[in-house]
């Protein structure tokens, strides 16, 4: 206990024989003043808060279009009419009764709808499909309405179109040959999103806390330590959902259920790595202290510096999305850095006074012994005296290969790496979220119908804003002669108290949320633009507005994003490792092995997301959550073997401390790797693919550190710089004799 004593006076402090209630009591304390004090996390959640700022241009022509063409504003609902054999006559009166009760009686949050009732019915007939097959119905919420208003008033829109149609057709198959009705458009993929994300959140919760038992039991074999990270994750749950519920309310923050749903996943399995790394240490001390209370302070001396730098690595590089502009990836870095930094607390606080509550017990049936109390149990017992033996696990193979042949290992390790990295250049990616829905999701099924009878690009129209100046500009014969234009829907219309500006509704001829929708806005700017000049007018001002001018934002910002928080997570993390291991060298190829088991892993995932399981992209958001998390994630495991690595080679020649410290530490950080793939794979059981397809990567870049950063890479490229990798930090040549004598030096190369 002579060095690093204040953690021993820290061990005593929290896990002592009288202060280990104080701690448990003073965390039983705080959950549950704050649970009765203030709002759970998930009564704040806001699913329809704004991703983009007042200034981009999607935004400010929705303004213009909300205030000068009130008839073209608000959240349309799509509701899409069907019949294989064609729709009758009865069909179309269901639908004119349907538009007359909405127009008669609005439901909650409606802004207008279109007055199908009043059209004579050949003229609503010319608005059917030209196989007579479809008919869209377009209604309008006010921009403020949030999803559970409108799920609430799409369900009576369905029980007044039943009442209409004197059938169910919201429940019919729409292949049936029936009469069939299903919501889509940006309202009808907003209920059914939100509907989504909170049906996952209960079953996420179970899933997680299930997975990470029965592999807790699975390693330890135990049902008391298996129990026992899972009460810290609790507890470090109970306090920090109602401190977000808090600051939600307080309006600091803004929360939605994707970000609490990936929160959970995230909390249980890096804080279970947290108690594993403690749990490990305590276990290994057990068999050389007879003492628990001793144990235990040993075990705290050397797990607490790790844990803590690990979290503060997470909790830095989370907080990093406070730079994001789009506003899904700023409303995680509160959450999840905030989960983060109370469950370090927990596993360094409540955990070591759980373990020091229970002591030996808690690994029973299969309790540590010292050997002095194996032989005294066994002679009381009268049985033969065990003979110690050495322990030859598959952790000291792995060391023992690593040390032999260095450059072997680096060499196949970089070449695996390397070669699925390859494939991530390769990925496409898109913005369409109903991919990301089931196929018998409404709003999906809906779209499809839109799509095989009309132009997909019915779904979501856009809207052209122009100023005329007051010169006589028509624009629709420009637009018509688009070909990746469908039709333009009548004259334009003139603003409310601005007649100088005017509005051309545009139906394109592709899918409004794919990427060559997306990148077509700014052609179709320019279009406008062109025309204009070519009218006189020297400034064009033009707006475009729609889901497909929000999405061409959104994913502007997102690159933006994405080019500026990589950079800013990567210069932290290698700051925290320089000032923690005080090692340029080290800092440098921890930092690229990790980069590149990223790459991998976003290679590896669309090798699978790709070509076994047919998706054609994947959603842009995920590469800078993966990399967040994997970035941050993956130097846990190196800060936890290197950490162990750097403490060895004070006592002992640096292969055998390589050799021993990926023996050490190959057993627990393998269970910790399990245990965070495992529940990020539970992301993957969810019918959202955005979530399978962040929960596939994060899991296959957990497990390539695992499995060969970690054990393989790492530590032969340690063996292969010698000296050099502690450079320019202190370099420890042990004494001959092998005791714990140091010489300590500057090493310059």
């Amino acid at each position: 206990m002579e060095s690093n004593s204040w953690l021993a006076k820290y061990g005593s402090l929290v896990a002592g024989k009288r202060t280990r209630w104080i701690t448990i009591f003073a965390w039983i304390l705080l959950a549950a003043v704050l649970s009765m004090t203030l709002p759970q996390v998930g009564s704040k959640e806001i699913n329809n808060a704004p991703n983009l700022k007042d200034d981009l241009p999607s935004v400010q022509a929705a303004a213009i279009i909300k205030e000068q063409f009130p008839s073209e504003s608000g959240l349309p609902a799509l509701i899409v009419w069907h019949r294989d054999s064609g729709l009758t006559a009865e069909d179309l009166a269901a639908v004119q009764g349907l538009a007359q009760q909405l127009t008669d009686s609005p439901v909650e949050g409606q802004s207008s709808t279109v007055p199908l009732h009043q059209m004579p019915v050949d003229a609503l007939r010319a608005q059917v499909s030209e196989d007579g097959t479809t008919l869209i119905q377009p209604m309008f919420f006010d921009e403020s309405a949030d999803a559970e208003v409108m799920e609430s008033s799409l369900e009576q829109i369905k029980t007044l179109g039943d009442e209409a149609a004197g059938a169910k057709p919201f429940e019919a198959e729409t292949d049936g040959g029936e009469l069939s009705a299903r919501i889509t458009g940006p309202a009808g993929i907003a209920v059914d999103a939100s509907a989504l994300f909170s049906g996952a959140d209960v079953s996420l919760l179970i899933a997680t806390v299930v997975i990470v038992l029965v592999i807790l039991l699975a390693i330890y074999r135990s049902p008391i330590l298996a129990l026992i990270p899972l009460v810290g994750v609790a507890f470090a749950y109970a306090v920090t959902s109602p401190l977000l519920g808090w600051m939600a309310g307080e309006g600091w923050i803004t929360v939605d259920s994707q970000g609490i749903s990936i929160m959970t996943v995230l909390l249980f399995g890096a804080g279970t790595d947290y108690c594993l790394f403690l749990i490990s240490h305590f276990r290994t001390e057990l068999t050389r202290h007879e003492n628990k209370l001793t144990a235990l302070i040993h075990a705290i001396k050397d797990a607490t510096g790790a844990v803590a730098m690990s979290g503060f690595t997470v909790v830095l590089s989370l907080l990093a999305l406070l730079l994001a502009e789009y506003g899904a990836y700023h409303r995680f870095a509160v959450p999840f850095s905030l989960s983060i930094f109370i469950m370090g607390i927990a596993s360094i606080t409540l955990v070591p006074a759980l373990l020091s509550v229970f002591g030996r017990a808690s690994f029973f049936p299969f309790i540590p012994r010292t050997p002095e109390m194996k032989r005294e149990r066994a002679i009381r017992k009268g049985k033969p005296v065990p003979k110690e033996t050495p322990q030859r696990g598959f952790g000291q193979a792995i060391g023992g290969l690593v040390t032999r042949k260095p450059w072997t290992v680096t060499i196949v390790s970089v070449v695996i790496l390397g070669a699925l990295a390859g494939f991530a250049p390769a990925i496409n990616y898109n913005y369409d979220i109903l991919s990301s829905f089931p196929k018998t999701m409404d709003s999906r099924e809906g779209n499809d119908l839109i799509g095989e009878a009309f132009s997909p690009g019915s779904l979501a129209p856009v809207t052209v804003v122009v100023d005329t100046e007051g010169k006589d500009v028509n624009l629709a014969s420009v637009f018509e002669a688009d070909d990746k234009i469908a039709s333009v829907s009548g004259k334009p219309e003139s603003g409310a108290t601005e007649p100088n500006l005017q509005s051309y509704s545009i139906t394109l001829a592709m899918n409004p949320y794919s990427l060559d929708a997306m990148s077509y806005i700014p052609e179709l700017q320019a279009r406008a633009e062109n025309e204009l000049k070519a009218s006189g007018i020297a400034e064009p001002r033009v707006w475009v507005g729609g889901q497909t001018a929000e999405q061409h934002d959104t994913k502007t910002v997102g690159d933006q994003d994405r080019n500026l928080i990589i950079p800013v997570v990567t210069v932290l993390i290698a700051l925290l490792l320089l000032v923690y291991l005080r090692s340029f060298v080290a800092m440098l190829y921890l930092i690229a092995t990790v980069l590149l088991s990223y790459g991998a892993a976003l290679g590896l995932g669309w090798i699978i997301i790709h070509y076994l399981m047919g998706a054609d992209g994947i959603q842009g958001s995920i590469p800078l959550y993966a990399f967040v998390f994997l970035v941050a994630l993956g130097e846990d495991y190196n800060i936890f073997m290197i950490s162990s690595i750097w403490q060895k080679r004070k006592t002992m020649p640096l292969r055998q401390a390589i050799r021993e410290g990926v023996a050490d530490t190959g057993g627990v950080i393998t269970s910790a790797g399990l245990i965070l793939a495992a529940t990020f794979a539970v992301l993957a059981t969810l019918p959202i693919q955005v979530l399978v397809q962040f929960g596939i990567i994060t899991a296959i870049g957990v497990l390539l550190d695992t499995f060969v950063v970690r054990p393989f890479l790492v530590p032969a490229i340690t063996v292969l710089l010698g000296k050099t990798a502690f450079w320019p930090g202190r370099v420890y040549e042990p004494a001959a004799s092998g005791k714990a004598e140091r010489v300590t030096r500057a090493y310059r190369g």
